[in-house]
């Protein structure tokens, strides 16, 4: 599969808690300079990376993140504060807790509550934490996701005990449909990983390791490619690439 085609479905992704601006301006960069669907940031920084790429980008953020029990007035706040400040793009997390307690009506009714906030303004992927539901739950929180007018369905916010796996992703496929998005984040960190989520059934990448899928390093590949993202990313600036290699 084209790198390029990859990169078309990835979210460029940095939702560290120490992210600075500088590192934003830089996942900006690479996004716009490697066609990125688009960069997933925190909410603080949308206005400010809106203003940045001045419609070079799309720009995605995250609401109720990363454990999804705010209060859907909480929910709805963010996402309106989050579209007025340029985002196209909202990752809502699903309220894990209403599903193990099978208040699914709870559930449909936050996911709509965004739904209706954004008003046609941005997409809406639903993250579900597919590491805490059993096969079960996932069928009826994507089920309910679609009921409720979400766009997408998301496996993982990466910050819990597991992330994305193909089994999950042919899952959430198979319940959704063709009509509606899958996005497989959380450990998608290699060229044969994008691959693999691809084939399952996502149609979007959240990605933190873009680079490593730019340079094409696959499974057991280690070696250097000259890709720069060590340089790049060195707090220090101590990274100095001498030759390339091809």
């Amino acid at each position: 599969m084209e790198t390029a085609t990859i990169l078309s479905h990835v979210d460029h992704t940095l939702l560290k808690p120490e992210a600075t601006w500088d590192q934003i301006k830089t996942l900006c960069d690479e996004a716009m300079e490697f066609g990125c669907a688009t960069v997933c940031i925190p909410p603080s920084y949308v206005k400010r990376a809106a203003e940045y790429v001045q419609g070079n980008l799309k720009i995605c953020t995250v609401i109720g993140f990363p454990n999804g029990y705010n209060t859907m007035a909480a929910k709805i706040f963010e996402t309106k504060d989050a579209v007025e400040n340029g985002a196209s793009e909202i990752d809502m997390v699903i309220n894990v807790g209403a599903i193990k307690s099978g208040d699914w009506l709870l559930v449909k009714r936050d996911i709509e509550g965004v739904v209706n906030a954004v008003k046609g303004r941005a997409k809406v992927k639903v993250i579900i934490e597919a590491c805490l539901l059993t096969d079960e739950e996932k069928v009826k929180a994507c089920t309910v996701a679609k009921l409720a007018g979400a766009a997408f369905v998301k496996t993982s916010t990466g910050y819990s005990t597991g992330g994305a796996t193909v089994e999950d992703v042919r899952l959430m496929r198979e319940t959704v449909g063709p009509e509606m998005g899958v996005k497989a984040s959380g450990g998608v960190r290699t060229y044969d990983d994008a691959v693999a989520m691809l084939k399952a059934g996502a149609n979007r990448l959240g990605c933190s390791s873009t680079m490593k899928i730019v340079s094409g390093v696959k499974e057991d590949e280690h070696k250097c490619v000259n890709c720069g993202n060590c340089k790049n990313q060195c707090p220090s600036g101590n990274v100095e690439i001498r030759k390339k290699l091809y």
